[in-house]
C-alpha cells in the first residue's frame, strides 16, 4: 500500500517537469542548450532527492527527552528467544512456572507486560516484554536480586539448554502511544518492527504523533516503543486484533481516512527495514 502511494505521488509530481520552458535564442545555441540540459538535470535530481531525503531536526536534545513519556520513568525490555523446535512446549511450560513469580514478587520493581510465541514470522520463537518502574535503577535492582535467586538461576540454566539464540533491547515508550495495559482475550498480536535510517527518529515521532489517531477505532493500538540499548534506531509498534481477518479489515479501513496516505508517504522513506510478527499470547500473559 505504501508503494502505491509513493508511485502515485511520484508520477503525479513528475508531470510538471515535462512542460516546455521559454525558447532559447539561436546565438550560442549549442552552449546554451548544454547549460539548459545541465540545469534541468540538476533540477530533476534535486526534485527526486526531495522525495527521499528528510531534514534532521535541529534541536540539540536527546531523542529520549523529546519523544518519551514525561509522566513516567518506565523502562522496557523486549526479549527474543529462538527455541530449539523440539523444546518449544517444554520451554513454554518452564516460563509459565517461573515468570509469574517474578511478576508477582512485590520486592521486584518490574512487571511482565506480555509473553508470546510467534505464529507467523520467525518460527519457534518466544517474545517477552517487561516493564521496569523506575528506569535503569529498577532494572539494576531486579538483575541483582535475580542473581541471588536460586530458583531463577536454575531456570536460566535449564532454559539455556533449550535455546538456539537470544537477544534483547532496552526500550522507551513513545509519549503519544497508548499505555500497554492488561486486556482480555482472545486476541492475536502483531509486533511491527522498523529499522529507521539514523537521524530520522524525531521525524518518525512527529509523523506518528498524528498517525496514531487513525488507528484507534477498534482499540487495536497496544504500545509503541523505540530502542535505547541493543539495535539502535529500532521502533516497535504492538497491535491487538481478534483474528487475521479483523487485522486486514482494520488496516484497510485506515486508507479510507483523509490524511493517512499522506503520513504513509512521508514515513516510508525513513525506513531501512521492517518486519511483522503475528504472535499468540501464553496463558500467563497479562495481554490476552
Amino acid at each position: 500500500m505504501a508503494t502505491r502511494v509513493l508511485l502515485r505521488r511520484s508520477l503525479g509530481g513528475a508531470g510538471g517537469l515535462g512542460r516546455a520552458g521559454p525558447r532559447l535564442p539561436a546565438r550560442g545555441g549549442l552552449a546554451l542548450r548544454g547549460l539548459a540540459s545541465s540545469t534541468n538535470r540538476a533540477g530533476e535530481d534535486s526534485w527526486l532527492k526531495s522525495l527521499f531525503v528528510r531534514k534532521v531536526d535541529p534541536r540539540k536534545d536527546a531523542h529520549s527527552n523529546l519523544l518519551a513519556k514525561k509522566e513516567t520513568s518506565s523502562l522496557y525490555k523486549i526479549q527474543f528467544h529462538n527455541v530449539k523446535p523440539e523444546y518449544l512446549d517444554a520451554y513454554n511450560k518452564l516460563c509459565q512456572e517461573v515468570l509469574p513469580k517474578i511478576h508477582e514478587e512485590k520486592h521486584y520493581p518490574c512487571a511482565l507486560v506480555g509473553t508470546w510465541n510467534t505464529w507467523y514470522g520467525e518460527q519457534d520463537q518466544a517474545v517477552h516484554l517487561w516493564r521496569y518502574e523506575g528506569g535503569y535503577p529498577a532494572l539494576t535492582e531486579v538483575m541483582n536480586k535475580l542473581r541471588q535467586n536460586k530458583e531463577f538461576t536454575e531456570f536460566r540454566k535449564e532454559r539455556g539448554n533449550m535455546l538456539l539464540s537470544r537477544k534483547n533491547q532496552l526500550l522507551l515508550e513513545f509519549s503519544f502511544w497508548n499505555e500497554p495495559v492488561p486486556r482480555e482475550g482472545p486476541n492475536i498480536y502483531e509486533l511491527r518492527s522498523y529499522q529507521l535510517r539514523p537521524g530520522t527518529m524525531i521525524e518518525w515521532g512527529n509523523y506518528w504523533a498524528r498517525a496514531i489517531r487513525f488507528r484507534q477505532d477498534n482499540n487495536e493500538a497496544v504500545g509503541g516503543f523505540f530502542s535505547q540499548i541493543g539495535q539502535l534506531y529500532m521502533v516497535h509498534h504492538l497491535w491487538a486484533y481478534k483474528d487475521l481477518q479483523s487485522r486486514e479489515d482494520t488496516r484497510n479501513s485506515a486508507w479510507n481516512k483523509h490524511g493517512w496516505d499522506e503520513l504513509v508517504y512521508y514515513t516510508v522513506p525513513l525506513i531501512q527495514e521492517m518486519e511483522s510478527r503475528i504472535m499468540i499470547p501464553l496463558k500467563i500473559s497479562p495481554l490476552q
